[in-house]
């Protein structure tokens, strides 16, 4: 089954505190975005990327990401990320049926392995995301006091990509958009129509690059990469 990426680069990124968009701060050297986009052209199971930026960098664009050896579409965003996705989405080619995994740019430090582990599972079961366990003890808190503790065996904490069938991730965004409801990941608007989504085990290291300590973060990795 034919497997698309949208890797999702439209946020604004006023916690990281940088004045530029968050996918084009530089991580090693270059922007955040570039490394995202080299990880899914290095994944066989993808065939094409749909990348989403703010309107005024598609031109720095398409230059950053014209040495990949996979077609790439760069295209405008919107107000919010679902807006932005619905952009990716629309980018992809009418008669296109196959899985379309969604990434945000700010996880720099993914590799092949998961990409390739996420579109097998999605191909599978229509809907399947990255998921890491939880390891801090979680509280359940209400006015100021803590009222109870959460078993976290049950929990996990959602990364990116998350991928689905398109024609599921359609069905899902459309109902979702129809409701008003604000939408935090792809995975939240399959399981708001009752539909399954598969957890795939995700990677430590692919962690939301938001603050400044945070990049300082992946960049002491890149380092220990290196030696």
């Amino acid at each position: 089954m034919e497997t698309r990426a949208i890797i999702v680069a439209a946020g604004r990124g006023e916690r990281m505190g940088a004045g530029l968009p968050k996918a084009f701060v530089p991580l090693a050297g270059v922007p955040m975005l570039l490394h995202s986009a080299r990880a899914f052209d290095a994944a066989p199971s993808v065939s094409a990327i749909a990348v989403v930026v703010p309107a005024d960098r598609i031109d720095e664009t398409r230059d950053l990401l014209r040495g990949l050896s996979k077609p790439v579409t760069v295209v405008p965003g919107g107000e919010r990320r679902q807006d932005s996705v619905r952009c990716g989405i629309a980018a992809l080619p009418a008669a296109f049926d196959g899985i379309v995994l969604v990434h945000d740019a700010a996880r720099p430090l993914l590799d092949a392995a998961l990409i390739d582990a996420v579109a097998a599972a999605a191909a599978r079961a229509g809907a399947a995301i990255p998921v890491l366990p939880v390891g801090d003890t979680i509280k359940r808190i209400e006015d100021g006091m803590v009222r109870a503790t959460i078993d976290r065996d049950a929990l996990g904490a959602a990364q990116t990509p998350q991928g689905f069938a398109i024609a599921l991730l359609r069905e899902a965004y459309d109902d979702a958009g129809r409701a008003g409801v604000v939408l935090t990941d792809e995975a939240m608007a399959i399981e708001r129509i009752g539909r399954p989504v598969r957890a795939v085990l995700g990677a430590a290291r692919n962690r939301k690059i938001t603050t400044a300590d945070d990049l300082a973060w992946a960049e002491d990795v890149l380092v220990r990469d290196r030696r």
